[in-house]
């Protein structure tokens, strides 16, 4: 293994002088207790040894300056010592070791890796440096130290790398001798010429967030989109994380790495736009920072190479292993990467590479792989974790991969996670430094006559300490004295090492640990659900860019890598993006119809239809009766189809012509359908009473209203006859005297003329209209009022 190659140097080092001087003393103090025959007790110096004492103090690297010191410098050292048992730590000095030059990459690995004191291995406190006495340490104190050393007294007399420790050496009140309470190791590279052959070193810069920008926009022309909280914000202030990324990296020689779906995001807020607070959407105060900070990024990258992956970041692995299988995933990958291009050169002006893919942490396998190419990279961004490589040295990062079309660019995986944890702590920043520093310089020295090309590829979203720390790393290569720096496409275009491994891992290989974190497939059922939703709504728009554009990114956001560990979070992003898409679906669809009743043979059936969007809509419109027999839409046998369209924001009533043939009961179906025939939204039913009045009904209620008449006429002619008769009968009379009284002949004068008005009256009357029979004397007076002819729940009468 790379990590495990020997460094070349030259003539041994005092350090390795003071090595076998312990190892005799080691080997000869066996020999001499033996020769005594001494009784084997535990001296001084053995419990020393102890693990537990050696942790006694806690001691705190703080600074090491220089980071890569040359002849002539001064090296100096700050820190903290704290005592972290229960006892009083009297009498101590904190004292410098220098230990043996490191001899390959996975030693210096081990040594960053030990704690306490070990006699063993650990050098002595250098002769004649200077030390910091603290007389008196109480329990839980702490106390700070600062060491200078002059360069020539550090023993460095070969280039190479060289552990430095800084120790505590002191008593305690229950153990009254000298011995180490404390030390933290650390290394020092020390080059201080420059090598024949540098390795080449390309180191990615990522600016990459999660995603903010939800499918909603609002209801004005410019659609301004909707945020889901306002986050990203604090990541552009001035000392924010994306802010941090920028001023650091344009002094840095990187490789630019950016998620288009953030530029996107950041010029959104810089032309505008609001962020939901409950219900409400308020308008985002922002505004300005966005600006300053897309400013800042476009000068930064101008002349530089800049990385534009997928819109969105997808998380190719769980493309691979969960959604490949879900129809129509593949495609959301294809999509972003055809966005990603022309939203780079839109907001920076700069022409991107969109050849490399980057699976998360940089594992791969035969799935990955093969996603990976499917949307046209043809470079995939691997780890020395992952394409392993059995050589006794670091190979160069680029090689074909598989069948040598894909280019696989290896990132060194000790370098990669340099810089990964806690960085806040000023001693986890200073030791990380120190060991890439001394990683990379061994490297060089694995083979000093063969220059290598090697890539650094950090996490995806540093933290604003990792990223100040990465780039107080690069500082101290600035020197180039065993490295210089490189781009990335230069990176992948790099010889190949014919050692280096060409083999995909299977994918039995692929970590757990990641794949836990991978997003399920239910996620990928969801995109497809939205995406099917979405085809379907769109068709029906005049204007269909409005929803596909902002509802295809978040989709693709829907796929980022940036949720792996978030799978509450993933959920509720996309069961939000699935709900508003429904609500604006809803927002066109048939108004609820009542039961309605037909009288006659034909009729016109209203049908409304509304659109409640912000733009027109067109569809057709379908009425299915479902007893042609009894009642047929439009004169055929099977339903009618009308073309609708609607503007925005009303609603429009379709009328279908339709015949009865036969009373009774009919179910109706309306069902609004897409141009291409698929059915939109749900089918509305409704209830026609069919109540038709036949001819032969017609024919008898003509003869009775014939017959009523007739009988009219005869009863007037017979009462006119009879008039005629009474008339002639008094003119025959003879006249005589008045026998009567005057007042009683004219009493019944008077009752003889009223008769005859009443007679007169009932002749005048014209006989019923309606065809009922008059009321006869013998009759029942009715105990109810007149029966309705309308129906007798709620209805609705069709036009006629």
């Amino acid at each position: 293994m790379a990590e495990a190659a020997d460094i070349q140097g030259t003539g041994p080092s005092p350090a390795r002088r003071w090595l076998r001087r312990t190892i005799t003393v080691a080997f000869g103090a066996p020999l001499l207790a033996g020769l005594l025959q001494a009784p084997a007790v535990t001296s001084p110096a053995v419990a020393a040894e102890d693990a537990t004492g050696s942790k006694t103090v806690d001691v705190s690297l703080d600074t090491l300056t220089p980071s890569a010191p040359v002849e002539g410098d001064t090296v100096k050292v700050t820190g903290t010592v704290t005592n972290r048992s229960k006892k009083t730590v009297i009498d101590a000095t904190v004292d410098l070791h220098v230990g043996p030059r490191m001899t390959s990459r996975s030693q210096i690995d081990q040594v960053a890796g030990r704690t306490g004191f070990r006699r063993d291995s650990d050098p002595d406190p250098l002769k004649d440096a200077p030390t910091v006495a603290i007389p008196r340490l109480g329990a839980g104190l702490s106390a700070e130290f600062s060491l200078s050393v002059p360069v020539s007294e550090l023993g460095l007399d070969a280039a190479g790398v060289y552990q430095l420790g800084v120790s505590l050496t002191g008593q305690t009140a229950d153990q009254r001798y000298d011995r180490v309470l404390g030390i933290e190791r650390t290394f020092v590279p020390y080059q201080p010429e420059a090598t024949e052959k540098k390795t080449q070193l390309t180191y990615l810069w990522p600016l990459i967030s999660s995603a903010h920008v939800s499918a909603e926009t609002a209801t004005d022309d410019q659609q301004t989109p909707v945020f889901e909280d306002d986050a990203l914000a604090t990541e552009l202030k001035p000392g924010g994380r994306l802010d941090q990324m920028v001023s650091l990296g344009k002094d840095l020689p990187v490789t630019w790495v950016v998620d288009p779906d953030l530029l996107a995001s950041v010029d959104a807020m810089a032309n505008g736009y609001r962020v939901k607070t409950g219900a409400l959407h308020v308008p985002g105060p922002n505004q300005t920072v966005a600006e300053r900070w897309l400013n800042e990024l476009e000068k930064a990258v101008q002349g530089r190479k800049v990385v534009a992956l997928p819109f969105a970041d997808p998380d190719l692995a769980s493309l691979a292993h969960r959604g490949k299988d879900v129809p129509g995933s593949l495609g959301h990958l294809q999509s972003a990467t055809a966005l990603a291009r022309g939203t780079v050169e839109t907001i920076l002006h700069v022409q991107p590479s969109t050849d490399f893919a980057w699976p998360a942490d940089g594992a791969v396998d035969p799935s990955i792989v093969a996603v990976a190419t499917s949307a046209g990279a043809d470079k995939v961004i691997a780890r020395s974790d992952s394409v392993r490589d059995d050589l006794s040295y670091t190979p160069t990062a680029a090689r074909p991969l598989g069948n040598g079309s894909t280019t696989a660019v290896v990132s060194d995986a000790l370098l990669s996670t340099a810089f990964e944890g806690d960085m806040v702590r000023t001693e986890n920043s200073t030791l990380a430094v120190q060991k890439f520093l001394a990683q990379s310089l061994a490297v060089t020295l694995e083979q000093p006559g063969t220059p290598r090309s090697i890539v650094v590829a950090p996490q995806r979203m540093p933290t604003v300490a990792q990223a100040q720390t990465m780039a107080t790393a690069l500082q101290g290569l600035s020197g180039r004295r065993w490295s210089e720096p490189i781009d990335l496409m230069a990176a992948a275009a790099a010889k190949p090492d014919p050692g280096a491994s060409t083999t995909v891992p299977g994918s039995s290989r692929y970590p757990e640990k990641l794949r836990d974190r991978e997003l399920p497939v239910q996620a990928f059922r969801d995109m497809k659900t939205t995406r099917d939703e979405l085809d379907d709504f769109k068709v029906i728009l005049a204007l269909p860019y409005r929803v596909a554009t902002p509802f295809g990114n978040a989709i693709n956001r829907e796929m980022s890598t940036s949720w792996r560990g978030q799978a509450r979070s993933a959920a509720i992003y996309r069961g939000n993006v699935l709900d508003y898409l429904q609500t604006l679906t809803k927002g066109v669809q048939l108004v609820d119809k009542s039961d309605l009743t037909l009288s006659g043979r034909s009729a016109t059936i209203p049908v409304t239809v509304q659109n409640q969007l912000l733009q027109d809509v067109h569809l057709v419109l379908r009425l299915t009766s479902a007893n042609k027999n009894r009642l047929r839409v439009d004169g055929g046998d099977g339903p009618a189809e009308l073309p609708v369209r609607i503007n925005g924001g009303h609603s429009q009533s379709v009328k279908f012509p339709v015949s009865a043939s036969v009373n009774g009961q009919v179910a109706m179906t309306a069902q609004l359908y897409t141009d291409d025939g698929t059915p939109y939204g749900k089918p509305m039913t409704f209830n026609v009473k069919v109540s038709e009045i036949t001819a032969t009904v017609m024919l008898v209620i003509a003869g009775g209203v014939l017959l009523l008449v007739l009988a009219g006429v005869r009863m007037y002619s017979q009462r006119k006859r009879l008039a005629a008769r009474n008339a002639e009968a008094e003119e025959t009379e003879p006249e005589t005297e008045p026998d009567t009284d005057p007042e009683a002949d004219q009493e019944a004068a008077e009752q003889a003329a009223e008769q005859a008005e009443e007679g007169t009256e009932a002749e005048a009357q014209p006989p019923e209209a309606d065809g009922d029979e008059p009321e006869q004397p013998s009759d029942p007076t009715p105990d109810t009022g007149p029966e309705s002819a309308d129906p007798s729940g709620t209805g609705e009468k069709v036009d006629r």
